[in-house]
Order: structure tokens, then C-alpha cells, then sequence
């Protein structure tokens, strides 16, 4: 079975691992992929991440991170932008996520970066995900 939206499968993996509270989480790895879970790192969503190979195929293996009563720090995950529908937003059109206390992350031309960089930079770009 080929998976049609790397990214949605990512992000329904890692929102399953966090419903089950696991401490651990791999995804087959790709650029933009790297570069979402390195938002998720910066952002406080997720503990760590490394790179590991299991039988030649290269994983991302995503530590979840939860708060003291062991529920989890990333309360959503939402794919905006699929295959099939395309979202584009200018700088000046960026959606805010639970009015700033979440992140949307944007592909620009400047690279896969936070809605509010983007804002910041004066970029517009698709719109991949939303984290709260």
C-alpha cells in the first residue's frame, strides 16, 4: 500500500503514540518531514528526536513529551494542506492557532518554518500543519 501524504501519516502516527502515551514514535524520514519535528522540538511539543536505520530504511525516532499528570504536551495536530487541496496564505493572512498559543508550520521559500517567523520574514507559503 502506497501512502499518498507522507505528512498525514506522520502526524496521525505521532497523535495515535500520543493517545496511547508511548514514550517513542518512528517515522520513515524525508526532508520535510526532519524539518517539521525540528519545529516540534523547538516549539516544546516533543522531548527529542534522532535519526536511527532499522534494516536499511532511516527512521526519525520522536521521544513524546507529557506534562507531570502524564498527559500529553501536543493536544492536536492537523493536517491544512493535502495532495488534493493545496492552502497558500500570504504573511499578512496567517491563521493564528487557539489565538497564539499554538503553531502553524509553513513551507516559504526561505525554508519549512513557524507561521509567526513567517509573519516575521514578510513570507507567505503553504500552509502544512497546525500544532496545539
Amino acid at each position: 500500500m502506497a501512502i499518498s501524504d507522507p505528512v498525514a501519516d506522520m502526524l496521525t502516527k505521532i497523535r495515535n503514540a500520543n493517545l496511547a502515551k508511548h514514550e517513542k514514535v518512528d517515522v520513515t524520514t524525508s526532508k520535510l518531514k526532519l524539518q517539521i519535528v525540528k519545529i516540534l522540538k523547538n516549539e516544546g511539543y516533543v522531548k527529542n528526536f534522532k535519526k536511527v536505520t532499522k534494516e536499511n530504511v532511516n527512521y526519525i525516532r520522536i521521544f513524546l513529551k507529557y506534562d507531570e499528570d502524564q498527559q500529553p504536551i501536543i493536544h492536536g495536530l492537523k493536517r491544512v494542506s493535502t495532495p488534493g487541496r493545496r492552502v497558500y496564505t500570504g504573511y499578512k493572512d496567517m491563521p493564528r492557532v487557539f489565538n497564539g498559543h499554538g503553531v502553524v508550520v509553513v513551507s516559504t521559500s526561505s525554508g519549512v518554518i513557524t507561521g509567526k517567523k513567517a509573519t516575521d520574514q514578510k513570507v507567505g507559503g503553504e500552509l502544512i500543519c497546525t500544532i496545539w
